[in-house]
């Protein structure tokens, strides 16, 4: 096992290099940079741009150095901590993700345990209750889920707000916590206002976890050592949890992958439609301006949960499973 998390992890530094080679050639596609982009917003909107400061921060960051030297310039200063400087902004990628990044990660927590909390004890009674009324019932409230995007849930939730009780549900706290620092009301603000996205963001995949535990425990059950556990006697609730269930859950395990980096992407197109603060509509904003150094941080970050996240599924697998063995091909 201590073999195995060592070759995976200095297997994730040449996959991060390589991936921060792909993101830099990524954002560096479309024609110009952010200060070209951002003369040309100005001029449409009549104004004057500041052409000595737009020179002083080229040179400062190497625009006018070649794409080889900038990807090296950017790629060390990561290294030490360093993640550049937010041109849109005009502060550092640091300062500028600030409240953002733990208000993602704890609205997607929040979020995972709802999904959890719901998808477990609905996707169990559903694989045990096949094809009864219940069983019916919650399949087609889950196709339901499923089919109904959360950008649309959150418009029609925000409108039946508004017309039936004339409140906004938008925002993650009242509007005078901003840029506030923490205290008990700022808390008690995001409090009574972070639920609504948990439940919006949360009901798509809810709705896909109790199709797929529906789907995974049926074919458990169906399976011959199932029948014989129950032949000897076993009480059939020990037998689903110790047998089958453990068995069934391996999805959620395999999914640790997908959730970490979700914790900071943060429902982007549900987030910009209830004007959330969270990175999302902040990632978004910065690969259309072409913000080379906040847009490159946030996706070397994605990727980086990611492998980390790949790495906890598998080991956690082996444990979780005795079927699977880590590094087994390689001990033949």
């Amino acid at each position: 096992m201590i073999r195995y998390v060592v070759m995976r992890t200095l297997t994730m530094i040449p996959t991060l290099v390589l991936i921060s080679i792909l993101v830099f050639l990524i954002i560096e596609l479309p024609p110009g940079d952010f200060f070209e982009s951002h003369i040309a917003e100005l001029q449409a909107l009549g104004e004057d741009a500041d052409l000595a400061e737009i020179e002083m921060l080229r040179e400062r960051y190497g625009f006018d150095q070649p794409q080889v030297f900038r990807y090296l310039n950017w790629a060390g200063g990561m290294v030490t901590g360093d993640f550049g400087y937010s041109f849109e902004y005009r502060l550092p990628v640091n300062e500028v993700v600030g409240d953002r990044l733990w208000l993602t990660i704890v609205l997607s927590v929040l979020t995972i345990l709802f999904t959890w909390a719901l998808a477990f004890p609905i996707g169990i009674y559903s694989a045990t209750h096949q094809y009864s009324w219940g069983d019916y019932g919650l399949t087609f409230l889950g196709l339901i889920g499923i089919a109904v995007p959360n950008f649309m849930l959150a418009l029609v939730m925000m409108y039946f707000a508004n017309s039936w009780f004339g409140i906004s549900i938008g925002n993650l706290m009242d509007r005078q916590y901003l840029n506030e620092p923490l205290s008990w009301e700022k808390v008690t603000s995001i409090l009574s206002h972070i639920w609504i996205p948990v439940v919006i963001i949360g009901m798509a995949g809810t709705a896909g976890m109790v199709r797929r535990l529906r789907a995974n425990l049926l074919d458990e059950l169906d399976k011959q050592y199932v029948v014989t556990a129950k032949a000897k006697g076993l009480h059939p609730k020990k037998v689903l949890r110790k047998y089958p269930l453990r068995m069934a859950l391996n999805f959620f395990v395999s999914d640790i992958g997908s959730i970490l980096p979700a914790m900071i992407s943060g429902a982007e197109v549900t987030a910009i439609v209830l004007s959330l603060e969270t990175t999302g509509p902040m990632l978004i904003r910065a690969l259309q301006s072409q913000d080379m150094y906040l847009a490159g941080s946030f996706l070397m970050f994605l990727a980086f949960l990611t492998v980390i996240g790949v790495l906890i599924s598998d080991i956690a697998l082996a444990f979780l499973d005795p079927r699977i063995r880590l590094g087994a091909g390689s001990s033949k």
